[in-house]
């Protein structure tokens, strides 16, 4: 950003790229003027309160944070079945995804540096970024800037974990935010809704 001529910006982000968005915001708080994060709670909350309805909605966490080479092997086998599979379970509704963006995901899951890549992700989520979670969360670290979450009201977000909006002020200053009327996947499923949800948060 800094490259890009800014010093200060907000923030947006989805599952993934929610919780790297998180994470900036702890680390780089003068930086984030505001954070939106699109169906998520945070990663040290989910696996603090893990029980046995979030071992079987977010199964994928566990199993492709296992060591290398299971779950690269598995996936690998059948990456198209992968895919198709993983984006249809998250979806409640809404519009349907595009056609050639399920594709392109299909293409890129088709070489196994990728599916590596997804498995670090996992990896690193409970190890070193919960690690770091939870040394933020000692030292009484929290995001100061306006933080915007939304999240599917379908989604495994919306049904198990009840007030998202008092998880997030655990971790937070300034909260606010609603459910959107869809699954997982707000950008693809509303639109329109999530558009003007961040449109209206944006604004000075």
């Amino acid at each position: 950003m800094r490259e890009l001529g800014y010093d200060s910006f907000a923030v947006i982000g989805h599952d993934r790229g929610a919780r790297v968005s998180h994470r900036m915001a702890l680390d780089y708080p003068q930086a984030v003027t505001k954070l939106a994060v699109l169906d998520i709670i945070p990663t040290r909350h989910a696996f603090r309160t893990a029980d046995m309805r979030f071992g079987l909605g977010y199964w994928h966490w566990f199993f492709l944070a296992q060591p290398e080479p299971l779950p690269e092997q598995q996936i690998g086998a059948d990456p198209v079945g992968w895919v198709h599979g993983r984006m249809s379970s998250g979806r409640r509704g809404g519009q349907p995804f595009d056609a050639q963006a399920v594709e392109e995901y299909v293409r890129c899951f088709r070489d196994p540096a990728a599916i590596h890549a997804s498995c670090e992700d996992y990896r690193a989520a409970a190890g070193t970024d919960l690690a770091d979670d939870d040394a933020a969360a000692a030292r009484g670290q929290r995001v100061t800037a306006p933080l915007l979450a939304l999240w599917g009201e379908h989604s495994f977000v919306g049904n198990h974990y009840g007030d998202v909006l008092a998880v997030w002020r655990e971790y937070a200053d300034q909260v606010e935010g609603r459910s959107l009327p869809c699954g997982h996947y707000l950008a693809e499923e509303v639109p329109l809704e999530t558009a003007a949800a961040l449109l209206e948060f944006l604004k000075d």
